[in-house]
């Protein structure tokens, strides 16, 4: 099923696209290409014409504890109420500036509340707020840089979105929506036509931040990746050749129905240029529109479940649930959360993986996939753990065990499938996350893609905030695809490669009085700072 992209637009679909963009050893030595860092995009999207809502700097850190917040995802949250201040508290803890390392020149690098590929940051949040008590109605746009809403359209859009979405009763019920979009060059500018995969992989790590902020302020919140795309490009002024939108996020629910909207009329604001010249790479643009949907009718069609997963082998290493549960506030895990560079090899307990891995594999509130099935399935590669032998492992999550797939000690193979980056060999275990793309794109098409590459960042984003709630660190990773297939084989015969979280300890280096000359100060950043 290959849903039609706009008219003329040329495209591509997710298997071509997906083979096209796979790692090699031959791949990633054969570029030749160096990074223009003259040319590095800035970091933040700017309307400097549209008029500015600053948001509230107090911000109170999610008290609730992380593993929690993530638990609580899957139940029905309360009904708290969104404000200016619960919505600066979410755009914060999901998409704020939480830290910057400042350079002896003086020039600062900012780091942001959920990891990114590279630390590009290409995913932009917007809000359609139709009844924020506190908010007039409106189209925002959300910069971190300057913590601000920018208004980009007055009025109350929430009906446009609902007939554009896959539940429009959930959007029409919400007092507002975000919108997550991509701007391309900003993650191509390093990635190439592989960034299409990074899109999916750092919005879903920031919705892990974004549905356990809603869960600790009692908010019901879902992930909607059915919808119109040019509709919601339109609504929120996008160039689709540059930037689109990829998932919409109801918040609340109660709130009185909208009134019809008004007729849509172009925008034409100014933006701040990224860079003095942007690279098209046509692969993504192809990609995009090869999987866009044309109607919201197509959006309530596309959503629903995968179906049932064949069954498969029992697990023969049950997962063991924590002696005491963590009670690490969210909001303080989330402002020490970075992504690990260097792990100590030392061991994790297999309660603490355990936990790590119930945390992640929880139901996800997405319109695709369901009770039952899978978009993703995990597979592990245990280095260090106690209690549990070293080997290559598959996780069954309705079962909540491992299944021992090789013993033996694997580092040197772990490194090597990793890209070669020593984190694959140094960390305590290492998740690779797997998807059967056949079924899911007989059943969602090539949006499907989308869905999978979501879900895996989304696991990996809940993966981050469950270890470093115990104390422990992980990283996003990128990897050799067809090498990871064949490790697993023969029971991941068939599948494909998706996204790597490494897990373990994080290894401390010995204090120093002193920086070295390349070297940078690392600061803590409260909202409005920059």
């Amino acid at each position: 099923m290959r849903p039609p992209g706009p008219a003329g637009a040329e495209v591509v679909g997710a298997r071509a696209y997906h083979d096209a963009t796979k790692h090699s050893w031959e791949s990633v030595r054969s570029g030749g290409r160096s990074l223009d860092w003259a040319n590095r995009p800035f970091p933040f999207k700017v309307y400097p014409d549209a008029p500015a809502v600053p948001l509230p700097r107090e911000v109170p850190a999610p008290a609730l504890p992380a593993l929690d917040a993530v638990a609580r995802v899957r139940a029905t949250p309360g009904h708290g109420p969104l404000d200016p201040a619960t919505l600066a508290q979410l755009l914060f803890f999901s998409a704020g500036l939480t830290k910057k390392r400042v350079y002896p020149d003086g020039e600062a690098f900012h780091f942001r509340a959920a990891a990114s590929t590279g630390a590009l940051y290409e995913v932009e949040v917007y809000v359609v707020a139709g009844a924020v008590a506190g908010l007039e109605p409106g189209v925002y746009h959300f910069c971190p840089g300057d913590f601000t809403l920018r208004r980009l359209r007055g009025g109350d859009w929430r009906g446009m979105l609902a007939e554009a979405a896959s539940r429009p009763d959930g959007v029409c019920g919400a007092p507002a929506t975000l919108v997550l979009s991509a701007i391309y060059w900003r993650n191509t500018w390093k990635y190439e036509a592989r960034a299409y995969r990074h899109f999916f992989w750092d919005s879903g790590t920031l919705l892990a931040n974004l549905l356990a902020a809603a869960a600790a302020a009692d908010l019901p919140a879902s992930i909607l990746l059915a919808f119109a795309d040019a509709e919601v490009n339109r609504l929120l002024g996008l160039d689709d050749a540059r930037e689109a939108g990829l998932a919409l996020v109801p918040l609340g629910e109660g709130a009185p129905l909208p009134p019809a909207a008004p007729p849509l009329e172009p925008l034409d604001l100014r933006t701040v240029p990224l860079s003095a010249r942007e690279v098209d790479y046509p692969l993504v643009r192809r990609a995009y529109h090869g999987s866009a949907l044309d109607s919201g009718t197509a959006a309530h069609a596309w959503a629903g479940p995968l179906g049932p997963r064949a069954d498969r082998e029992p697990p023969d290493r049950p997962l063991e649930a924590a002696p005491a549960p963590a009670r690490a506030p969210l909001g303080e895990v989330i402002l020490r959360r970075g992504s690990t560079r260097v792990f100590a090899r030392e061991p994790i307990g297999f309660a603490d993986l355990s936990t790590i891995l119930d945390a992640a594999v929880r139901d996800l509130p997405l319109d695709a996939g369901g009770p039952g099935a899978s978009l993703v399935d995990c597979y592990l590669l245990v280095h260090a753990v106690d209690g549990l032998p070293s080997g290559a492992y598959v996780l069954d999550p309705v079962r909540r065990g491992l299944r021992t797939l090789r013993a033996g000690e694997f580092r040197d193979e772990g490194g090597y499938l990793c890209l070669e980056q020593a984190i694959g060999a140094d960390a305590s275990a290492v998740v690779f996350f797997l998807s059967d793309l056949r079924p899911v794109l007989e059943r969602y098409g090539d949006r499907g893609y989308r869905a999978v590459n979501l879900a895996a960042g989304l696991l990996g984003g809940r993966m981050y905030l469950a270890a470093y709630a115990l104390g422990l660190g992980a990283s996003g990773l990128t990897f050799y695809d067809d090498e990871v297939v064949r490790f697993f084989a023969p029971n991941a015969a068939g599948k494909d490669a998706i996204f790597v979280t490494a897990l373990g300890r994080a290894r401390r280096g010995r204090r120093r009085s002193t920086l070295a000359p390349a070297e940078g100060a690392l600061q803590p950043l409260r909202p409005g700072e920059s």
